[in-house]
């Protein structure tokens, strides 16, 4: 749980570094608001061509080998975005981090589940996400503070460094069977806690690999889409990742116009917001999931639509002329709210798929989150920025994530049903297995 929440705390550190050093950026290359936003978008596409793929090998590969070799690939090519001369090479250095996520979230999810039974898995999904906003707060917060002081160059190449050793405490992870917390929810005795035997990938050849593969993506989204829970829970993914990658990305640049703050200070203080509300906010969303799981219809879904619902009006009602104070307390408490949410959906969408397909289920989800937040939140609302201000273009963008939010919200109706599915498969494999065994040994000679 710990060792993947620092994969997540150096993922995200990186990409957050481009947010505290953006203004400097533009200054140097010149650019517009949607440049600007665009650029933090240059990683979609890669990140969509390797995030499907990824989760089809995330059901079939060792998992913590994939991602330790992917910290080792990502750590580099941030360290090289300082070495970029213009504006088309630092697109093109960030659009090469699309891999990163894009590889390692599929495998980081699946292996939680399978770690973790449910009962345990909002908290495990609370902890690995609260290093994420670490990272988020940190990469902000570095990333304005060596900038002003050393240029952002440097910050790229300083904070490129520490994804190295992450890598040696993934490659130290073993690797868990997949169902094996199914089993441990059912008070099941595990198989085994062996690495699970896997076959060579290009074990028939490369283009068998590759016919394998597209057959294998068809059937697995076709599976993950009849899943009645997954169909709402990816709207809600939508709507919740592009409120807090458009509010993340863009706020200490709000808070430069309309409070009047410098470079430093504004990093700073949003820096300091997400972390403080990004830890507490996935903590108490993760107890408040597990807590609640067996007490409330749908709890995995229907708190966290309540969580996205009032995060929204807090936040919009932070953008009307307060004072600089109450603008950032009330922020603070909107993101706390907002994030509140990651935890439970996270768990609720490993519950819900069968352990066989959680790497495709979980891509799918970084997917739709990437394209939804990252590829669209920052360019969007750098775009309503340059036709109206920063300001009215938040305030434009929050009508449609509560309403993203009610519709998740009919996921709760779908969710206990599905999990029921998944458990009793585990269960009814199990008593196949035991039979199996007890024939086996009655057939034995004595």
């Amino acid at each position: 749980m710990w060792v993947l929440g620092f994969v997540l705390a150096v993922d995200s550190t990186d990409q957050s570094i481009l947010r505290g050093v953006q203004p400097l950026i533009k200054h140097d290359f010149h650019l517009s608001d949607a440049a600007v936003g665009f650029l933090a978008s240059a990683f979609v596409l890669i990140n969509a061509l390797t995030t499907i793929p990824a989760g089809y090998l995330a059901d079939r590969t060792n998992r913590t080998k994939v991602i330790g070799v992917t910290i080792v690939a990502w750590s580099g090519i941030t360290a090289l975005t300082g070495a970029c001369m213009n504006f088309l090479e630092l697109i093109g250095v960030r659009a090469l981090l699309g891999f990163g996520l894009g590889v390692t979230e599929p495998s980081a999810n699946s292996l939680l589940t399978d770690f973790y039974p449910t009962q345990q898995r909002g908290r495990a999904f609370s902890i690995q996400q609260q290093m994420l906003f670490v990272g988020f707060g940190l990469g902000i917060a570095l990333g304005g503070g060596i900038g002003s002081h050393f240029g952002w160059r440097w910050a790229f190449v300083i904070v490129g460094a520490p994804g190295v050793l992450t890598s040696l405490l993934v490659f130290r992870l073993h690797e868990p069977k997949r169902g094996h917390g199914d089993r441990l929810s059912l008070g099941l005795k595990p198989s085994d806690d062996e690495e699970e035997p896997l076959p060579p990938l290009f074990e028939h050849g490369v283009l068998t690999f590759v016919g394998d593969l597209f057959r294998g993506l068809r059937d697995d989204l076709k599976t993950i889409i009849a899943i009645p829970t997954l169909r709402y829970v990816l709207v809600g993914v939508g709507v919740l990742l592009f409120s807090v990658t458009g509010v993340g990305y863009w706020l200490p640049v709000y808070l430069q116009r309309f409070a009047h703050m410098s470079l430093e200070s504004s990093t700073s203080a949003v820096g300091g917001i997400v972390i403080v509300a990004g830890l507490g906010g996935t903590w108490f969303g993760g107890r408040i999931a597990d807590r609640y799981q067996n007490q409330i219809s749908g709890a995995r879904i229907a708190l966290p639509s309540y969580c996205v619902m009032i995060g929204t009006v807090l936040f919009t009602l932070s953008l009307a002329p307060l004072p600089t104070v109450a603008v950032l307390v009330i922020q603070t408490v909107a993101i706390f709210t907002l994030v509140a949410a990651i935890p439970g959906i996270r768990a609720g969408t490993g519950d819900a798929l069968p352990a066989t397909l959680r790497g495709a289920g979980f891509a799918a989800f970084s997917l739709v989150s990437t394209l939804s937040g990252a590829a669209l939140a920052p360019p969007l609302l750098g775009f309503l920025s340059d036709l109206t201000n920063l300001r009215f273009a938040f305030l434009i963008c929050m009508p449609p994530i509560f309403i993203g939010a009610l519709i998740m919200y009919r996921a709760r109706k779908h969710l206990d049903e599905d999990v029921a599915k998944v458990l009793m498969a585990v269960q009814r494999a199990y008593q196949e297995q035991q039979a199996l065994e007890e024939k086996r040994a009655a057939e034995e000679p004595t």
